[in-house]
């Protein structure tokens, strides 16, 4: 290959870094156990419009939060501006979100983490007790999405230490981190923006970049 693959590429109105292309990911909750709604020093990021869904749903997932995360929230809402000024959710502790609960998932194959955390929300809509999931950021990650002028959105994959398991879970089945989140990403950006997106991979992968 004469040419390296550049490092970002603009797909529609969204610049996509091409590492979300490349790299192998797939989430492990038997390994991770949810860590990175507890890990971290300032909650998830969240839009105006989110923290009005957060308010609007609240109620249904109230009685399922620690007393901790209540009380924080009563202390000062949903949300709050973190040290860049971005709005984030609301944590407990100086870490966890408030919006967790600890609960036994099923994660294939018959097996069961126990005492793992997840969303309230998230868990609410898939009991079908609500029908907003959680906020774009969480479904995301560990792509990471800035917004910038004139309706253009950026695209970064964020590295963290405690998701080496979804690497390593990723490369086993030779998923990719596109496609892992293809839901969430369509969600956020729809179908076509997302078929657009595999139109791309598989280019590349014709010439040679991306693995067969």
């Amino acid at each position: 290959m004469s040419n390296p693959m550049p490092s970002m590429l603009q797909v529609g109105d969204v610049i996509v870094a091409t590492d979300i292309l490349v790299e192998p990911f797939c989430c492990d909750l038997a390994a991770c156990g949810g860590a990175c709604c507890v890990e971290g020093d300032a909650g998830a990021p969240v839009t105006l419009d989110e923290i009005a869904a957060i308010e609007e749903n609240l109620p249904t997932v109230w009685g399922e939060l620690t007393a901790s995360a209540q009380a924080a929230i009563d202390q000062g809402g949903v949300a709050y501006a973190d040290r860049d000024g971005d709005l984030v959710t609301t944590i407990v502790r100086g870490r966890d979100c408030a919006f967790c609960v600890e609960a036994d998932v099923e994660v294939g194959e018959g097996r069961v983490v126990h005492g793992c955390t997840i969303c309230a929300f998230d868990r609410a809509f898939r009991a079908g007790r609500t029908r907003w999931q959680k906020p774009a950021s969480c479904a995301l990650y560990p792509i990471r999405a800035k917004e910038f002028g004139g309706g253009l959105v950026g695209l970064n994959y964020h590295r963290w230490a405690i998701c080496r398991p979804a690497v390593e879970r990723g490369r086993r089945l030779g998923l990719a981190l596109y496609r892992f989140l293809r839901e969430p990403l369509i969600r956020r950006f729809g179908a076509a923006w997302y078929a657009e997106l595999e139109a791309t991979a598989d280019e590349l992968r014709r010439q040679g970049y991306l693995p067969q």
